[in-house]
C-alpha cells in the first residue's frame, strides 16, 4: 500500500515536471516564432531614434506646365544632445556661424531631450553656412536636407497661389485650399543608440520621403504676366488706391489670368498688413458695374434685331421721363444726334436705356 502510494506521487511530479517543461517549449515557440515580429519591433523602437527627412511640396503649374510655385533646397539644423561631448565648445562654434548669442545656442545644446531642433536661427539655412556647420564634424550635430516654397515670379499671382508658413504648410490662397494635395508624406534616417542615447555602430535605414501632387491650374502664365503689368502700368499713370484684372475664356468658364492691387510677395508675406495679403479683391470686393454694363444692355437690343448701331440714331436731350421717373445723363446738356455707336462711345446714359427699355417691352 505504502508503496504504490509513493509510486503515485513519483508518477505526479513527472507528470508535472514534464508539463512544465512543455508549456517552456510552447512558450519560448511563441516568443520566438510567432511573436517574433511584434517583440522584435518593440524593441528596436526602444533603442532607435528617427531623424525627419522633409518631403518635396507639390508643384503648381499653369496650364502649358510652367511652374508658378516650386520648391528651393535647404538645410536645417537638428541636435542630438546627449551624444555632444563638449557643450561648451559646440555652442560657441554654432552661435558664431549662425549669428546667436552664446546663451542662447547653450540652451539648445544642453536641452534634455532626445532631438532638439535648433529653431528658427536653424532654419533654412544657405549653403555656405551649412557648409561650415558640416566642416566643424561635431558628434550630434545633424544637417537635414529641407525643402522651402519658391516663387520664381514673386508677386505675379500672388493673391491666387496666396503663401506657406516655415513649415511649408498653406496658409492662405491655393496654397491653402489645396494644402492636403500639395503635402507629401515625410521620410526619415533610423539610426540606433542604446539606453544612455549613444550611437550603436548599426548601420542607419533610409526611409525616403513621398514628394506632394502637383496641381495644374488654368491660369496661363503668359497672359498673366501681360496683365500684371499693364495693372502696374495704369497704377503709376492713374495713381491709383487699387486695380483688379481677370481675364476669362468665355466659352469655358476657364479663368486665364487674374490679379489684384495692391499685391504682395508670398515669400515675405510677413512684411505686409493682413488685408494687403488676405484680399484678392477679383473675389472678394463687389461693387456696381456702372457704365460697363451698358455694354450688355445695347447687345441684347441688337440681338432681338431693335437697334441697327449705325443707322438708327438717337437724340440725347440730357434728361429723359422713363415710367414716371426722370433719368439724366451724365453729360446735363446731353450729346445731341448721334448714332447708337456713338452713344456707346460716349457712354450715353439715355441713349443706352432706350435701348433696354425697347427690349424689355418687347419681352413683356
Amino acid at each position: 500500500m505504502f508503496e504504490h502510494s509513493q509510486n503515485s506521487r513519483i508518477k505526479m511530479v513527472f507528470f508535472l515536471v514534464v508539463s512544465l517543461f512543455l508549456l517552456i517549449i510552447i512558450r519560448v515557440f511563441y516568443i520566438q516564432v510567432i511573436e517574433y515580429k511584434k517583440l522584435n519591433d518593440l524593441a528596436s523602437n526602444l533603442w532607435s531614434r528617427n531623424l525627419p527627412v522633409q518631403a518635396d511640396r507639390g508643384k503648381i503649374l499653369d496650364r502649358n506646365g510652367k511652374i508658378i510655385a516650386g520648391n528651393e533646397t535647404t538645410s536645417s539644423l537638428v541636435l542630438i544632445p546627449i551624444q555632444i561631448k563638449n557643450k561648451e565648445e559646440v555652442a560657441k562654434q554654432l552661435a558664431e556661424i549662425l549669428g546667436v548669442s552664446y546663451e542662447e545656442m547653450y540652451k539648445h545644446v544642453n536641452k534634455k531631450t532626445s532631438i532638439e531642433r535648433v529653431h528658427p536661427e536653424g532654419r533654412d539655412l544657405s549653403y555656405e553656412i551649412a557648409e561650415k556647420i558640416n566642416k566643424l564634424g561635431f558628434d550630434g550635430v545633424y544637417l537635414l536636407k529641407e525643402t522651402k516654397r519658391y516663387y520664381p515670379y514673386d508677386t505675379t499671382l500672388a493673391h491666387v497661389i496666396g503663401y506657406v508658413g516655415i513649415d511649408n504648410q498653406g496658409l492662405s490662397g491655393l496654397e491653402l485650399m489645396y494644402n492636403d494635395y500639395l503635402t507629401g508624406v515625410d521620410g526619415s534616417i533610423k539610426y540606433f543608440s542604446d539606453g544612455k542615447g549613444n550611437k550603436l555602430s548599426m548601420p542607419e535605414i533610409y526611409e525616403s520621403p513621398t514628394s506632394g501632387m502637383n496641381v495644374n491650374l488654368t491660369i496661363d502664365l503668359d497672359l498673366q504676366l501681360v496683365l500684371e503689368n499693364e495693372l502696374t502700368n495704369a497704377e503709376k499713370k492713374y495713381k491709383a488706391e487699387g486695380a483688379i484684372g481677370i481675364v476669362m475664356n468665355p466659352k469655358t468658364g476657364e479663368i486665364l489670368a487674374m490679379s489684384s492691387r495692391p499685391t504682395f510677395s508670398p515669400t515675405n508675406y510677413q512684411k505686409y498688413s493682413v488685408e494687403t495679403i488676405n484680399r484678392n479683391l477679383a473675389i472678394w470686393s463687389s461693387f456696381e458695374p456702372g457704365s460697363t454694363f451698358k455694354i450688355l444692355t445695347l447687345s441684347a437690343a441688337i440681338n432681338e434685331g431693335l437697334v441697327n448701331v449705325f443707322e438708327d440714331t438717337y437724340y440725347d436731350t440730357g434728361k429723359i421721363n422713363v415710367s414716371g421717373s426722370t433719368l439724366h445723363c451724365w453729360k446735363p446738356e446731353g450729346h445731341g444726334h448721334q448714332t447708337y455707336v456713338q452713344v456707346v462711345e460716349n457712354s450715353c446714359n439715355l441713349g443706352v436705356n432706350t435701348g433696354t427699355h425697347t427690349v424689355l417691352k418687347k419681352i413683356l
